[in-house]
């Protein structure tokens, strides 16, 4: 089941474990049962500790195994074979069930232990999502550290009647005692917030009582990273505060074009900006959301959860996110046959028939994916010809199951009030409308700049972007930005990466050129005070 290469990593990273582990395989007679046993055999051979238990005829999954340690109730189960980018997922249960330290706060350790209650958590993934392994990584080690906490991984594309019967369209989606929980990425911290109810008011009060930053950083992706990283080595008091650390750059399938990587992927990347940035004197408060700037000698960002953050400069960097088309059924069929992920959710419409809208590089990129999975792919583009470069569009001629419809706006997305059954479009040359009957709509038109709380403190052009000068300096003195929130042009990762630390060098300027003595000194006072 695993080639060489694997099994010498896989049995090195064996080689850490300190305590036994027991596989329990819940199997029939299928060839995926087969090939499930082959796998966790191959991995008892790399390591004396790990022992496999056959069992036929439980009422589990088939084919499913737990991992745990003799005797004890396990937490962990994968239901299908965790290969893809689930095999990660896979190795760092072994390990950790095999006594290797969990990477976690120990505060956050200990609010799982406290949590109050009997979680029956349920994940369905695909093997090619990119953004499925967080969940189901979070929700694995908090089996582990929580007895009364029982996590299933399900492979949605191998239990197929499972997908249709709680009508899963999008993953990865997660269930708590038979309710859906959550869709789409989620960590620890994430998901601890919602279980936990009064997480909320006790980070609140903690960020609260922050003192004044020299800068502080709005957002966590490649422009966010870079300026912190730059901050701290300046070594003035630095703070990033973000909804998630990584940003777009975590729905990012492969990156090929970032300079001295020759290849990685977006989750990777990601986790590597996270861990070269808390390598430094950072303050990184992830998981909390910007609601409001409130500009002034000392700036003030509130949070969501009421708290409010004070900051002599302020880098912007809080990126962009998926631009809708913003025609009716599209938000109320989300996640149930509406998507913006081909790599995440295709494997769910396997067989299927579905539709593409842009004809963009990534609109023609995604129904190429997507031709190798489902049954047919319509690709709707509003202009007259496809935008998307050369070499993709003779790919995309070349497949049989996708059809291409020019100058089509697409008006409506139809469902049957539980998922997606079509698209309306009209034909922009005849002036006539027509229906389109299929199973799942993957818009794929760009992105929209994440600004809807700055308007009417920072200037903002046409397009929602913050507009900067060739400093990166915003309309409000001491506040700047970065990256693809603002109106510089070409978003790229590479270009994001240089925009922040441009505008942290900007912002540091800012402050060795301008006292804030009595400003500080003020605001500390209120903290105190508060």
């Amino acid at each position: 089941m695993l080639d060489a290469n694997l099994k010498t990593q896989l049995k090195t990273y064996l080689e850490k474990v300190s305590r036994p582990i027991e596989l329990v395989a819940s199997v029939d007679d299928s060839a995926k049962s087969q090939e499930l046993l082959a796998l966790l055999n191959d991995i008892a051979t790399l390591s004396a500790r790990v022992t496999v238990i056959e069992r036929r005829g439980d009422d589990e999954r088939k084919p499913s195994f737990s991992i745990g340690q003799p005797g004890q109730a396990a937490g962990i189960r994968f239901a299908g074979i965790p290969m893809g980018h689930e095999f990660t997922s896979l190795v760092l249960a072994l390990l950790q069930v095999g006594g290797h330290p969990i990477k976690l706060d120990d505060a956050v350790i200990q609010q799982i232990r406290e949590l109050d209650g009997d979680f029956e958590f349920e994940t369905y993934f695909s093997l090619s999502c990119q953004n499925c392994p967080e969940v189901v990584q979070a929700l694995n080690v908090m089996a582990l550290i929580n007895p009364r906490i029982r996590h299933v991984a399900i492979d949605g594309a191998l239990f197929q009647n499972e997908v249709e019967t709680r009508q899963i369209m999008a993953v990865p989606t997660f269930f708590l005692n038979g309710e859906v929980f959550g869709q789409g990425r989620s960590g620890v911290k994430e998901i601890l917030a919602k279980l936990d109810t009064n997480a909320g008011a006790r980070a609140a009060k903690e960020l609260e009582n922050k003192p004044v930053f020299d800068t502080l950083i709005v957002g966590g992706g490649p422009a966010g990273a870079a300026a912190a990283i730059y901050s701290a080595r300046k070594g003035i008091a630095t703070g990033v505060v973000a909804e998630r650390f990584g940003g777009q750059v975590l729905d990012t399938l492969a990156i090929e074009n970032f300079v001295s990587v020759q290849e990685t992927e977006g989750p990777k990347f990601a986790t590597a900006l996270e861990q070269h940035v808390k390598q430094y004197d950072v303050d990184v408060m992830d998981v909390q959301r910007a609601e409001a700037l409130i500009p002034g000698r000392i700036h003030e960002v509130r949070l969501a959860n009421g708290a409010v953050l004070k900051a002599k400069t302020i880098v912007l960097a809080t990126g962009a996110r998926w631009r809708e088309i913003n025609v009716p059924g599209e938000r109320e069929y989300r996640n149930h046959g509406v998507a913006y992920c081909p790599h995440c959710d295709g494997p769910l419409f396997k067989g299927k028939r579905v539709a593409v809208i842009g004809g963009g590089n990534s609109g023609v990129e995604a129904a190429i994916d997507l031709a190798g999975i489902v049954n047919h792919v319509t690709l709707f583009e509003f202009a007259a010809q496809l935008r998307a470069d050369e070499v993709l569009q003779r790919k995309l001629r070349s497949l049989p199951n996708v059809k291409v419809i020019t100058e089509a706006q697409t008006t409506e997305i139809t469902g049957d009030g539980k998922k997606v059954s079509g698209i309306a479009y009209r034909d922009l040359r005849s002036g006539d409308t027509h229906h389109v009957e299929l199973e799942g709509v993957f818009v794929q038109i760009g992105l929209v700049p994440n600004t809807e709380w700055l308007k009417g403190t920072v200037e903002l052009s046409k397009h929602g972007e913050i507009v900067v000068d060739a400093k990166g300096a915003t309309s409000v003195p001491g506040v700047f930005a970065a990256g693809d929130v603002t109106t510089v042009p070409f978003k790229q990762i590479v270009i994001a990466v240089g925009e922040g630390a441009k505008a942290l060098l900007s912002a540091f300027d800012y402050l060795i050129r301008n006292s804030f003595d009595e400003a500080a000194a003020e605001a500390s006072a209120e903290l105190a005070e508060a």
